[in-house]
């Protein structure tokens, strides 16, 4: 059966969303990407790419007067959350679809997301855990589950939780902890009770994210990387990653992190590909015709003033959080993107 997905991003995600769109073309050999494109810029690049499994949305063509009535109350990142149920709704129902998984724009798969997917069985939704390392640990506020990869079948059970969570979404999607909810993602961490049919992701292979890295350990080669949880030992095929967080810095620079530790051996087996992947990415926008920058740049302190700082991170590849291209692509292959 053809795994159908589908995703938004504005132009700021632009290379990642095609990152993560390739990686699925590399692992996954029938599916179908329904990407809504968040602005006139993301929409005319992606369409000019003419990407073959993948269809390109603009916000007209999904908007409905329920969610124009609150977009204004909305900042532009609550007004994604609070399109993230409305999406998958509408590519279900606009494209007759069995089933339709959301993807986050900023994931990279690793190997083929079938196998997550089988996991679910007879059950009509299913929902991946954060795992979170134990001093990371989040739930209370941002919830026991991540909006990173959530699956719904066309049927009655995952019709009836998405509508449901459509609902809630709308009367209430913002930024900040109220009452037990925050964003669209917290609305999750009762489903299991709440509804029928709903499963909890077991496969640790995917989910895996800066906030629970830690617990892990990775070997292999670019195609296939295994993980190793550190405290049970048990081997796992690494599905997908979430690059939350990851920052595109000044002089072809990066932050992959500002928030959590991140090891030497996730830096070889999870960031080097990742930034492999956005820099041919990158080199695909500028074949189409296109050469506007799509992504944030981070100052980095000081950078143009201190000779210390500019030679730990041009010489020696890295200055505190931030990683300079050469580090993961080599030094034959600098070049801003």
């Amino acid at each position: 059966m053809k795994n159908n997905f589908c995703t938004l991003f504005n132009s700021v995600y632009l290379t990642r969303g095609i990152a993560m769109y390739r990686s699925l073309e590399q692992y996954c050999p029938d599916f179908h990407l329904y990407i809504y494109a968040f602005d006139d810029a993301c929409y005319t690049v992606l369409t000019a790419m003419d990407l073959s499994k993948v269809t390109v949305l603009r916000l007209d063509d999904f908007e409905d007067e329920e969610l124009l009535s609150v977009k204004l109350t909305r900042t532009p990142g609550e007004y994604c959350w609070t399109c993230t149920p409305a999406v998958i709704l509408h590519a279900i129902e606009t494209y007759g679809l069995e089933a339709c998984t959301y993807l986050d724009a900023d994931l990279l798969f690793f190997s083929n997301p079938s196998t997550l997917l089988e996991e679910m069985g007879n059950a009509s939704v299913l929902i991946t855990p954060h795992r979170y390392t134990p001093e990371y640990d989040q739930s209370a506020t941002s919830g026991i589950y991540c909006v990173q990869f959530v699956c719904f079948k066309n049927t009655d059970e995952g019709m009836k939780v998405l509508r449901w969570w459509r609902s809630a979404c709308l009367e209430w999607c913002y930024n900040r902890l109220e009452e037990g909810r925050f964003g669209d993602q917290k609305y999750l961490d009762d489903w299991c009770t709440r509804f029928s049919g709903v499963h909890e992701l077991i496969h640790l292979g995917g989910g895996v994210a800066p906030w629970n890295v830690q617990q892990y350990d990775f070997e292999g080669s670019p195609d296939a990387v295994s993980g190793r949880e550190l405290a049970s030992g048990a081997s796992f095929d690494l599905v997908f990653y979430h690059y939350h967080g990851f920052k595109y810095a000044v002089s072809n620079a990066y932050q992959p992190s500002e928030a959590y530790l991140l090891s030497e051996n996730d830096m070889r087996y999870i960031y080097r590909p990742y930034v492999r992947a956005l820099y041919t990415a990158a080199q695909e926008i500028k074949k189409s015709g296109c050469r506007q920058v799509f992504h944030e740049c981070l100052v980095i302190p000081r950078i143009r003033v201190s000779l210390r700082r500019m030679f730990n991170l041009y010489i020696r590849g890295k200055f505190k959080k931030f990683y300079h291209q050469s580090y993961f692509l080599g030094a034959w292959h600098i070049r801003s993107i």
